[in-house]
């Protein structure tokens, strides 16, 4: 007989956990990352476990907080301060003051792992119009903590609520809230058309920018078709074709903009009079090809290998630009054609969006094996989305856990 081997594939499934400095408390979460739907946010679930006899009588809160900073620690003087700490929910976790009703599957497996005398579940939820996670990259003469809107769980060890314990008996972990692409990208295409004249002179010279989609993914490229038609006296010297980043920071109405790809050429010029030029440009906004660049916003960052370029910020219906908090991030493809010296420039701007892809959308497909530096893997959501609908039934020996980098706390 020819024996058979079989093979098994079993999905693990990696929860990050961060332990107290004592080593008496730890906290489980299944994701870093909690998606923003518009019409709903993913719940914050985890599960605080903790050593028998330890408490004493003391009880350990969950306390989930957002630090929006739009100045530089350096400026703060006279007692002005540029930051503003929120906290967004606050609640008991051990003992609990109200059990949790409904257990996701990763809180199934961690209490079943550690068993109800010790693993305590506890839900914690976004408020509505809450910001996305994001942060503007500092400049190497930077000192201090980098600008923009970053989200944090700290729980901690005490007898009341108000009183934040010991640090020896609390833990920090960073997370994110971020926004996927809807589920399809839809057929419209992105366009301008713009004309310029010229004074004491005849004609005019016209530009039609066309993308070949309304969104893009992080890391995809970006197609722009240029139509140039030179009706005018005036001749086009160069084209500029740039990737920019508009960033608004809603706590002091400030608004700046990043170029985040670029190029120029000179390819079909000089365009004179009466000729036209038509051709296709390809750019890739990528957070690794902008680095230490000031400013820059970027998703969030807890690590460097998961660092993208901030996405768009999308809005819920009936509500404006004007009705959202935090920073606004938004994009567009300025294209500018240089027309002499008196001449000047034509210049126009086309919108698009960028964003995480949506691990349902119908045209999204997995990355390569070797993504470029600075994509986000988009394995991670897939995989997530996968272990939520199959691993409710397997066994406990899957799980993989990952520790956090510890944090320090803020009165260390």
């Amino acid at each position: 007989m020819i024996p058979l081997l079989f093979l098994y594939f079993i999905a693990t499934l990696k929860v990050f956990k961060k332990t107290t400095p004592n080593g008496k408390v730890t906290v489980y979460i299944g994701k870093r990352d909690f998606i923003d739907h518009l019409d709903s946010v993913d719940p914050i679930d985890g599960v605080v476990v903790v050593e028998n006899d330890y408490l004493q009588g003391r009880k350990v809160f969950g306390m989930v907080s957002t630090t929006y900073r739009y100045g530089r620690d350096e400026d703060e003087v006279m007692g002005v301060k540029f930051s503003k700490e929120m906290v967004l929910a606050c609640n008991q976790i051990v003992p609990p003051i109200k059990d949790v009703t409904e257990l996701s599957p990763i809180q199934k497996k961690l209490v079943k792992k550690f068993g109800n005398s010790n693993a305590f579940p506890f839900v914690f939820n976004f408020p509505p119009n809450s910001p996305s996670s994001v942060t503007l990259q500092p400049g190497d003469d930077d000192s201090g903590k980098p600008l923009g809107v970053e989200y944090s769980i700290r729980t901690y060890v005490s007898d009341r609520e108000d009183d934040k314990g010991n640090q020896r008996s609390s833990v920090v972990l960073a997370i994110k809230k971020l926004q996927y692409a809807p589920s399809t990208r839809g057929q419209r295409l992105p366009s301008s058309l713009i004309s310029k004249g010229f004074t004491f002179s005849h004609g005019k010279i016209s530009l039609e920018v066309t993308l070949d989609r309304e969104i893009y993914y992080h890391g995809e490229k970006v197609i722009a078709t240029l139509i140039i038609s030179n009706s005018s006296r005036k001749s086009v010297k160069n084209i500029k074709v740039y990737v920019v980043q508009h960033t608004e920071i809603t706590m002091v109405n400030a608004q700046f903009s990043k170029f985040v790809a670029s190029l120029e050429t000179r390819e079909g010029c000089p365009i004179t009079p009466g000729a036209a030029f038509t051709k296709q440009f390809y750019l890739v906004p990528l957070a690794s090809s902008n680095k230490d660049r000031r400013g820059i916003a970027l998703d969030g960052h807890l690590k460097d290998d998961d660092v993208n370029l901030a996405s768009s910020t999308l809005i819920s219906g009936g509500k404006g630009p004007s009705d959202q908090t935090g920073i606004v991030i938004s994009y567009s493809v300025r294209v500018k054609l240089n027309c002499g010296t008196l001449g000047g420039e034509l210049v126009t701007d086309v919108p698009f969006k960028l964003m995480h892809p949506n691990p349902t959308s119908e045209d999204w497909t997995a990355p390569p094996k070797q993504p470029q530096k600075g994509v986000l893997k988009k394995t991670k959501s897939s995989d997530r989305m996968k272990y939520q609908k199959s691993f409710g039934d397997d066994d406990e020996d899957n799980i993989v856990f990952e520790d956090f980098a510890r944090l320090r706390l803020a009165d260390e």
